[in-house]
């Protein structure tokens, strides 16, 4: 394990960088050249002019008012104290719920912390186990961890009451946090005005007709199997087009260069196969009837006439829509192959992170570089800072290969790609940053003998392996969490294709592509409950390994726990996500 030293080199370069970024980003906000860069959503909304039109050349570049220098940290105090409804209003649902995801993190995580450095840490360091081993190697940090508490100890039943606590803990917060954003997605629904995807179901894989369009398919095919409650004065593909109704035709003069542009653009359409898609948007006249059309099977083959509720117009990934379902299982097939070696061989630059936090492997094998490696400053920049923020780079481009494989994979929303890249997400970094971590080492040494374990051992390997990648970890969470997000906070991409395409220019900046209504939460809620899960198997592991056999049998109920708390609040919470409440329908 890394020293105190190494752990300290590493939080003081990541809190620098982290003040480094938030104190650029306080400067770059306030002049002028960088406004579009900091505040695209209100030049969109039209509440906001740009300060370059005013003012001499240099004006234009540079903020001469020297006192909002003076005033440059306000943004923090203002971010801090904005209200919850107005975040809603002002960006959405979605972003107030992930707002909520790093609240969720604090919450859970400081009382465990200070909890584990009131009781834990004082059991570890008193126990004396290192001190006591003859020709072992060890540093200060290793006398806090576990590590330092001999076989058979009777200390161990500390950490498997803390072990109860910090569960029972997880779940207090968890259900409660589930139950605030599940009504606040009722709340969100309720008092939305109706919008026509409340009412309208996607319709894919519509089976071809030699003798009608896609467009009369459908319409006859809902026309007869919902009656009661299609709304069969859309007529047309797709509802945009066709004969109108009562309310239209009020307004039909007004409209009529409109209708004259429409009819062109429909024959274009309609005489062009290459528009024609087997997929229609179709809307209902009430919530209850789209309903039911949307989580019913509608023939005796599973394969046609697939249904869904219908995503917002902004949230629709139209090049997905007509694709069949053979083709669509094909996909996902590769999808998960390539994933499967994706995750695989990123094993490669793991261990090369991972020989860099282990300098002693490193020296082993190429003694030259022993003087360089073993200066002090050197060596503590290289074991505390380097292999967090190497790992950073390396995963740098991961969010854009994982949406490309979702986008293949064929799903019809943008909401629903983001939720899949996150899963995708997810387990590569379980698998890789996690598991890979703590399994490899220089030249695979570690990953070797893992292979080689019975598959009844890997939990024991591992929870054995984990007090040893300790400082590692810490590391990599001081430059994911406080640099990464001070470096996001900067915008730094943006900020320099900004200038470097056109300093002059409106660009197109980053707006909400669509509302979900906090959809994602429980899949939030799942990966939480699955880190608790493990955490407790790899505890199960180490205890294994120490001679402690009734401390091993008394955590075996925490897993079950878990796992029966998972599907209390599943059933309890996650219909509201899954299914459109009719409860929950807009009032107005």
């Amino acid at each position: 394990m890394g020293s105190l030293t190494d752990i300290g080199v590493s939080a003081g370069l990541n809190i620098l960088s982290a003040v480094g970024f938030l104190l650029a980003f306080a400067v770059l906000r306030i002049q002028p050249i960088n406004d579009r860069v900091y505040f695209p959503k209100w030049y969109l909304k039209g509440t906001r002019s740009s300060p370059r039109q005013l003012g001499n050349v240099f004006l234009k570049f540079v903020n001469a008012d020297f006192s909002t220098y003076i005033r440059f940290l306000n943004w923090m105090p203002a971010a801090l104290k904005m209200p919850e409804p107005e975040l809603i209003e002002h960006a959405g649902l979605d972003s107030a719920v992930y707002v909520r995801i790093y609240l969720l993190g604090l919450k859970i995580f400081v009382p465990i912390a200070l909890l584990a450095f009131a009781v834990l840490v004082p059991v570890n360091w008193t126990s004396g186990t290192l001190e006591n081993e003859k020709g072992l190697s060890y540093d200060q940090i290793d006398k806090l961890s576990i590590s330092n508490l001999g076989k058979g100890s009777k200390r161990f039943w500390a950490h498997i009451a803390m072990s109860y606590v910090f569960t029972f803990w997880t779940f207090f917060v968890l259900y409660h946090e589930y139950k605030v954003v599940t009504t606040m997605r009722l709340r969100f629904l309720a008092n939305q005005n109706r919008r026509p995807d409340q009412y309208t179901v996607l319709v894919r894989n519509v089976p071809p007709d030699p003798d009608e369009s896609v467009s009369e398919h459908v319409e006859h095919f809902f026309a007869v199997n919902h009656r009661d409650h299609y709304l069969s004065h859309q007529t047309g593909l797709w509802g945009l087009w066709g004969q109108r109704v009562d309310a239209i035709e009020y307004y039909q003069k007004e409209i009529e260069d409109l209708c004259k542009q429409e009819d062109e653009e429909r024959q274009k359409v309609v005489n062009d196969p290459n528009y024609i898609m087997p997929a229609a948007f179709v809307s209902f006249k009430t919530q209850w009837g789209a309903a039911v059309c949307a989580q019913t099977q509608q023939t005796s083959n599973p394969t046609v006439w697939l249904t869904e509720w219908a995503p917002e117009p902004r949230d629709v990934f139209w090049a997905n829509l007509a694709i069949p379902f053979v083709e669509l299982s094909v996909r996902r097939l590769i999808v998960a192959v390539a994933f499967f070696f994706l995750t695989f061989f990123f094993m490669i630059p793991i261990a090369i992170v991972q020989s860099l936090a282990n300098l002693d492997d490193i020296v082993k094998v190429l003694p030259f570089l022993k003087p360089i490696i073993e200066r002090n400053s050197l060596k503590s920049v290289i074991q505390g800072f380097l292999p967090g923020i190497i790992l950073k780079i390396f995963l740098i481009l991961l969010p854009t290969i994982l949406m490309a494989m979702s986008k293949i994979e064929g799903h019809t929303s943008l909401s629903g790609l983001d939720r899949k890249t996150a899963t995708k997400y997810y387990i590569f970094l379980f698998v890789n940053v996690f598991l890979g971590s703590v399994i490899t080492g220089t030249a695979f040494q570690q990953l070797d003998n893992f292979i080689h374990q019975s598959a009844n051992k890997i939990p024991e390997v591992v929870g054995e392996s984990i007090p040893m990648k300790a400082a590692f970890f810490m590391t990599y969470i001081m430059v994911d969490g406080w640099s990464g997000i001070a470096a996001e906070v900067l915008r730094l991409k943006a900020l320099v294709i900004f200038h470097i395409k056109n300093a002059f220019l409106i660009i197109n900046v980053y707006t909400q592509h669509y509302e979900s209504g906090a959809q994602f939460w429980p899949d939030v809620h799942m990966r939480l409950i699955i880190a608790l899960i493990v955490s407790q198997i790899l505890l199960l592991g180490l205890l294994s390994t120490q001679e402690a056999e009734k401390s091993t049998v008394a955590l075996l109920p925490l897993p079950v726990l878990s796992i029966w708390f998972h599907y209390v609040c599943k059933g309890r919470f996650e219909p509201a996500f899954v299914k459109f409440p009719l409860q929950a329908r807009p009032k107005n």
